[in-house]
């Protein structure tokens, strides 16, 4: 995928990536974010399973690093007005089903080193769109084939992404923090 995120870069004029460039910093701002909670996690926050979800913190890092490549491919071929097929709730869910089985021991050090190389190709890639492309718009079957733009999947996707994630995994050690027992003397 790699070579997907990367066939664009002479499309766009510098003038025309201001809008491109907020995004990917938006993008590698939530990167770095996640990037810094989760290497300061102990080794037992690192497997920390969301409630409601059950992936385990470490799991769900490693999940937002390799869902970059897709989700900017994705992104992409709204830009070059080719809708997005067969991607489902079901598909998303047995991709992450999947994932997670895959990753299960996944270690932090393998995990920051992909959030951090995937993160950025994906900024470079956003920034490699023109505004043409990013304001054209194809069905998206993930949406019920509602015509989207390129803009609006790389906002409701990879720039969220780590954001969305972010939150659910300070929710989970907050609530991990708050159920644990205190020393009474």
């Amino acid at each position: 995928m790699t070579s997907v995120m990367t066939e664009h870069a002479a499309v766009a004029s510098p003038r025309s990536r201001q809008l491109a460039n907020a995004l990917a910093q938006r993008l590698e701002q939530g990167a770095r974010e996640l990037a810094s909670l989760a290497s300061g996690l102990t080794d037992s926050e690192w497997q920390t399973p969301l409630p409601g979800d059950g992936r385990k913190i470490g799991i769900i890092v490693h999940h937002v690093a390799t869902m970059y490549p897709l989700e900017i491919q994705l992104a992409q071929m709204l830009g070059e007005g080719q809708p997005v097929v067969g991607v489902t709730a079901e598909v998303v869910n047995e991709i992450n089903a999947v994932h997670a089985r895959e990753h299960d021991a996944v270690t932090r050090d393998v995990a920051l080193d992909l959030l951090g190389r995937n993160s950025a190709a994906a900024a470079a890639a956003i920034r490699a769109l023109g505004d043409e492309q990013l304001a054209r718009a194809a069905a998206v079957s993930l949406y019920a084939d509602a015509p989207l733009t390129c803009q609006f999947m790389l906002e409701d996707h990879a720039v969220r992404h780590s954001y969305h994630h972010l939150a659910r995994i300070r929710a989970a050690l907050k609530r991990a923090t708050s159920a644990a027992p205190t020393a009474t003397l």
